[in-house]
């Protein structure tokens, strides 16, 4: 198959192959991306070729739905055991986790990827100033930035929480 060809096909079939795959995963340009690589490394191509790139989309779109399930399946299961971070929103002396996430969320990217980082990652300051292509120093100076615009959006004094 040629190029050309190729890029003839993705042109003809492929917005429609994406809303079919639409249908069982929310990945489905991927879904349909893979389907049209597959079709390039057949050797001599499907003598039906829409049908056989239907049935590919099908299977690889029903398979990411799958693979979606458990991953998070999988996901809640470590979140239920992992250690928690916050206290249940019912107790009135602790953080409502739905606040603290949407205040987290509200945050510039750099500072919470800073925050998420330390805090549920463990990663050391050192660390994530090579993940993120910075300083420690800062990295240090934005996580402390990041939790002052934390508690005050939250509400929490600064000096209740200090040794």
């Amino acid at each position: 198959m040629t190029p050309e060809q190729l890029a003839e096909l993705v042109d003809r079939y492929a917005s429609a192959l994406v809303l079919y795959a639409r249908q069982w995963c929310a990945c489905p340009e991927d879904v349909v991306q893979a389907a049209f690589l597959k079709l390039v490394r057949q050797r001599t191509p499907p003598t039906n070729l829409l049908p056989w790139l239907y049935r590919v989309v099908r299977h690889a779109a029903i398979d990411a739905s799958r693979a979606a399930r458990r991953r998070t399946r999988y996901e809640i299961a470590a979140a239920e055991s992992a250690p928690q971070r916050f206290m249940p929103s019912y107790d009135p002396t602790g953080l409502d986790a739905q606040a603290a996430a949407a205040a987290i969320a509200e945050l510039p990217a750099e500072t919470r990827e800073i925050i998420v980082a330390h805090i549920w990652g463990g990663l050391t300051f050192e660390q994530i100033a090579e993940a993120v292509g910075s300083s420690a120093a800062t990295c240090y100076r934005r996580y402390a930035a990041g939790l002052d615009v934390l508690r005050q959006k939250l509400g929490v004094d600064r000096t209740a929480h200090q040794p």
